[in-house]
């Protein structure tokens, strides 16, 4: 099943929050999502509620393989470290020893598929498998991208993070050509979107003149109701089904479904 990466070179565009709860809407949808936290700053784990640093996670899960500990059992090791969370989400956490994780791979042989090595035991139990990436694109970007098939990029519809899309592109290209040939770009969801604004329908137009229909229809409209889902734990649609933003983020599950065709 398809595995995506939710990346872009910028923070604070709406990532980690469009990884969560895109999968929640999906996973209402009669989905078997997995979440993957590969950020070191653990956004997307705090912001569902699980507790710093659990026992397993995608830190101890990576370590295993850069040391050759327990390969015979490859499958109870990332098993291990899945946390099924209120909302019913299946999530692999982040530990903040992922920054070190870094370094580590870089000598390792087959550096850039470590991750690909780690779900390669559970892809069949899953519709989707969403992995949020880290803001750079360092080595756990890299192996993320290339165990994907798919990269969605969330930005804000403003000049800066429009700047950061190009200078990502760049980097997935290179990774493309080079590491990955069969992943693709998904396409783009605008996030903290006001269509009264207009440098925010500037740059969607740019993009669409651009990219055409790399550009998802949905945007995700400006929503204090995503922060406090965040603050609290959990979800948009656990917090407040009601709101805006939960209206956005299901409307962009069924383009989503209707762009992959399943």
């Amino acid at each position: 099943m398809p595995i995506i990466s939710v990346a872009n070179q910028k923070g604070g565009v709406g990532k980690t929050t469009t990884a969560i709860n895109l999968a929640a809407a999906l996973q209402l949808a009669g989905k078997n999502i997995l979440l993957v936290d590969a950020d070191p700053q653990a956004n997307l784990s705090q912001s569902l509620g699980i507790p710093d640093e659990p026992e397993f996670n995608l830190y101890t899960e990576i370590k295993k393989e850069i040391t050759g500990e327990d390969q015979k059992d490859k499958a109870s090791n990332i098993k291990k470290a899945i946390i099924k969370i209120k909302s019913c989400l299946d999530v692999v956490p982040s530990s903040i020893e992922l920054a070190g994780a870094e370094s580590e791979l870089v000598s390792m042989y087959g550096r850039e598929q470590v991750i690909s090595w780690l779900l390669k035991p559970v892809i069949t139990d899953y519709d989707f498998i969403f992995i949020d990436c880290p803001h750079a694109i360092g080595m756990l970007t890299v192996n993320a991208l290339v165990a994907s098939e798919f990269v969605l990029i969330p930005l804000q519809a403003e000049f800066l993070p429009l700047k950061g899309v190009y200078s990502f592109l760049r980097q997935f290209d290179i990774i493309k050509k080079k590491l990955n040939q069969k992943i693709s770009l998904l396409g783009f969801v605008l996030t903290k979107f006001d269509e009264r604004k207009t440098m925010n329908r500037h740059v969607q137009q740019q993009l669409e003149t651009e990219f055409e229909n790399k550009v998802f229809s949905t945007h995700i409209r400006t929503n204090i109701q995503l922060a406090k889902a965040q603050e609290s734990g959990t979800d948009i649609f656990s917090f407040d089904k009601n709101s805006n933003a939960a209206a956005d983020y299901k409307q962009l599950a069924e383009e989503f479904i209707q762009r992959l065709n399943v």
